[in-house]
C-alpha cells in the first residue's frame, strides 16, 4: 500500500533484470585480451575497411604506454598479488577442520536453566604439524570430547578454485582423530589422524618475530573452512591476563570463532603462533586477535608428543613484577621489570649465583619486562639446558649461567615405578600403576586408596580414543570395580567389538566418567 510502484514489479521482470545485469557483469568480468581476440576474428572485409580508413581521432589517454613509475607500481602489485596467491597455496593443505561432538555446558537463558549439561557438535580449527598426522589446536576445542574428527584440505589440483569452494572438486572424507595429550593451561592440544605423507608447516623463530610484520591467519570462522586473512603483529609479546603468566602474539588479522587452533602464519609460510581467542564486544572480529607464539606451540608438541603431557621447566627462582611503590620502598633504581623475591636452597639458580633482589634484565639476550615473558621462556627450555642470564646487582650488571631443571610433581614420579613390559595398557594407550597401600599413603589427596593408576601415556602409541591423562585413577569399567592391571586387562578382552566402555575415573579428588568404544 505505501509503496504502490512495487506492486507492478512481476517476478518475470525481476528475474529478467538480475539475467541482464549478471550478464553485465560477466562481460566485464572477461579480460581485455577476449575482446582484442573478438575484434581480431571479424570478417577480412571489415578488418581491411579498419585498416585502410585514416584515423579519425587521436589515441585515447586510456592507449598512452604507463609511464615507468607507474609501470613498476603496477609490476610490485602484480607481484605482491601472485606471492600470497603462491603463499596461501602452499599453507591451505596443512589447514584441518576439527569437529568435535561431546558434552559441554549449556549456554543459561533465565535462572532456571542453571548448570546445564547437554550433548553438543562444535567446529574448530587446527593445523598438522608433522606429515604423519600430528596436529595442533587449541584444549578449548577438544573440551569435553567424546569424538572427534578432522577434515583435512585437499591439495590444489589445477583446477578452479571457485570449483573446489563449491565442493565440486576433490573431497577428502572426514577422518577420525585422538587425542595424544592436552595442556590446559597453555590452551593447547595435540591431536592424531591415521595419515601419511601430510604437507606439515614448520615452525618459525619466535625470537626473529617483528612488529609490523606481515602474517596471515588461517582456519575455519563460523565452519567457513579453510579461509583465510591478513593483517600484521601489533605486538610481539602481549600479556592479555595480567594474573596470567602467558604471553600471546597480537595481530588485526580478522580471527572469529571458529579460527580457534588454526595457524597464524608468516610470508615464509612458517608456523608464528596458534590462534587461540580474540577481544570483543561484538562476538566477532574487531582488530585485537591473539595466537600462542611458536615456540611454546613448538615445545608443548614434543613434550605431548614424547609424554603426552607438559614438564614445566624451572631455575629455582621466584619472579616478580617491579611496580613504583616496590621500587620505592627497596630504593631500586628502576619503576619497571622483573626482580628476584626468593631463590630455592640449593637450587641451580642459587648455585648459579642468583641472589634476592637482583633485577633480571635479560634471559638468553632478550630483554624481559615482565614475569610472564621470563617464565614462558624459562618453561619453554628443555631439562638441562642453560639460560644466561644478565642481572642488575645495585649498580653493577652481572652475567649468569643458569642451568634449567625439571619441575616434579606426584605424576612424574609415578612414571618411575612403571615397567614397560607389564605395565603397558596397549588397548587404551598408556602405562599403568596398581595403587598398594605404599602408593595410596603417598597420594594422601585420593578419595579411594585403590584402583590402576595412569602413570604415563605411550608415546606414539594410541589405544582407544578415551579422555585419559596421566594422573587418572581408574576405580571400574562399566560399572565392574577395578583393583589391578590384570583386572583391567580382562575387563578389556571381555568386551565385544563396537561395545561402549564407561571408566569411572578419580582425577583431581573428583569422580568422573570417561568413554570409549571398543574396537
Amino acid at each position: 500500500m505505501l509503496c504502490p510502484r512495487r506492486e507492478g514489479f512481476h517476478i518475470k521482470t525481476y528475474w529478467r533484470f538480475v539475467a541482464n545485469f549478471g550478464l553485465a557483469l560477466a562481460l566485464l568480468s572477461l579480460p581485455a585480451s577476449f575482446f582484442a581476440q573478438s575484434s581480431s576474428s571479424a570478417p577480412p572485409a571489415a578488418q581491411t575497411q579498419t585498416q585502410t580508413s585514416p584515423p579519425s581521432q587521436a589515441p585515447s589517454p586510456s592507449a598512452q604506454p604507463l609511464s615507468p613509475a607507474a609501470s613498476s607500481r603496477e609490476n610490485l602489485l602484480a607481484q605482491f598479488n601472485d606471492s600470497l596467491e603462491e603463499l596461501t597455496s602452499r599453507v591451505s593443505p596443512s589447514i584441518v577442520q576439527v569437529q568435535v561432538t561431546g558434552y559441554r555446558s549449556i549456554e543459561a537463558k533465565n535462572q532456571d536453566e542453571t548448570s546445564l549439561i547437554g550433548r553438543e557438535r562444535s567446529l574448530g580449527s587446527g593445523v598438522i604439524v608433522d606429515p604423519d598426522g600430528y596436529i595442533i589446536t587449541n584444549a578449548h576445542v577438544v573440551k569435553g570430547a567424546q569424538r572427534i574428527r578432522v577434515v583435512v584440505s585437499s591439495r590444489p589440483s589445477g583446477d578452479s578454485q571457485v570449483r573446489e569452494s563449491l565442493g565440486l572438486g576433490e573431497h577428502v572424507p572426514p577422518l577420525d582423530a585422538k587425542i595424544v595429550g592436552i595442556a590446559p593451561t597453555i590452551d593447547l592440544a595435540l591431536l592424531k589422524i591415521e595419515a601419511k605423507g601430510l604437507r606439515a608447516l614448520p615452525f618459525a623463530d619466535y625470537a626473529k618475530l617483528k612488529k609490523g610484520e606481515l602474517v596471515l591467519a588461517f582456519g575455519n570462522p563460523e565452519g567457513l573452512e579453510n579461509s583465510v586473512t591478513m593483517g600484521v603483529v601489533s605486538s610481539v609479546a602481549r600479556q592479555a591476563d595480567p594474573g596470567v603468566p602467558s604471553v600471546f602474539i597480537q595481530t588485526d588479522a580478522p580471527i572469529n570463532p571458529g579460527n580457534s587452533g588454526g595457524p597464524l602464519v608468516d610470508t615464509n609460510g612458517d608456523l608464528v603462533g596458534i590462534n587461540t581467542f580474540i577481544l570483543s564486544e561484538s562476538g566477532g572480529s574487531q582488530g585485537l586477535g591473539f595466537a600462542i607464539p611458536s615456540s611454546v606451540v613448538k615445545f608443548v608438541y614434543e613434550e605431548l608428543r614424547k609424554y603426552g603431557r607438559v614438564h614445566r621447566s624451572i631455575i629455582g627462582a621466584v619472579l616478580q613484577d617491579i611496580t613504583p611503590d616496590l621500587a620505592a620502598g627497596l630504593g631500586l633504581p628502576r619503576q619497571r621489570g622483573v626482580i628476584v623475591s626468593d631463590v630455592d636452597p640449593d637450587g641451580p639458580a642459587q648455585k648459579s649465583g642468583l641472589q634476592i633482589q637482583d633485577i633480571l634484565l635479560s634471559l638468553d639476550e632478550r630483554s624481559i619486562g615482565s614475569v610472564p615473558l621470563a617464565e614462558m621462556i624459562i618453561s619453554t627450555r628443555p631439562a638441562s639446558a642453560i639460560v644466561q642470564a644478565e642481572v642488575l646487582r645495585g649498580d653493577k650488571k652481572i652475567t649468569l649461567e643458569i642451568p634449567v631443571t625439571e619441575e616434579k610433581n606426584d605424576v612424574d614420579q609415578l612414571a618411575n615405578l612403571v615397567d614397560p613390559e607389564k605395565s603397558l595398557i596397549s588397548k587404551l594407550g598408556f602405562f599403568a600403576v596398581e595403587i598398594d597401600d605404599k602408593l595410596a599413603r603417598q597420594l594422601e589427596e585420593l578419595r579411594e586408596p585403590s584402583g590402576v593408576i595412569v602413570a604415563a601415556m605411550a608415546a606414539d602409541l594410541l589405544g582407544l580414543e578415551a579422555d585419559l591423562q596421566a594422573g587418572d585413577v581408574i576405580h571400574a569399567l562399566n560399572g565392574t570395580h577395578i583393583e589391578t592391571i590384570a583386572g583391567l586387562r580382562a575387563a578389556l578382552k571381555a568386551m565385544r567389538p563396537g561395545a561402549p566402555g564407561v571408566l569411572q575415573i578419580e582425577r583431581d579428588s573428583k569422580y568422573m566418567y570417561v568413554t570409549f568404544e571398543m574396537d
